[in-house]
């Protein structure tokens, strides 16, 4: 099965420690990777797996993240 490659650039939930809460900002970040999964909620993005067609079998051994689509700052299809 082949999934299509994206970026999405998106804004991050911040875990802080013994920082001064007012001083913590929204962080903004990016990710490419193969998009799986997406639902009205959200995206499924994959960034790192076993190659072969054979590893599609072995998901548990992917890497990657599920980013909310309200978080959500640009995402495109880039092939």
């Amino acid at each position: 099965m082949s999934f299509p490659i994206v970026y999405v650039r998106y804004l991050d939930h911040v875990l802080f420690k013994a920082k001064r809460p007012e001083r913590v900002r929204i962080m903004e970040r990016e990710a490419v990777g193969w998009l799986i999964k997406e639902t009205d909620r959200a995206v499924w993005i994959v960034s790192d797996r076993l190659a072969g067609s054979k590893s599609r079998r072995k998901q548990a051994d992917d890497v990657g993240l599920i980013i909310l689509k309200s978080d959500i700052l640009e995402m495109k299809r880039l092939c």
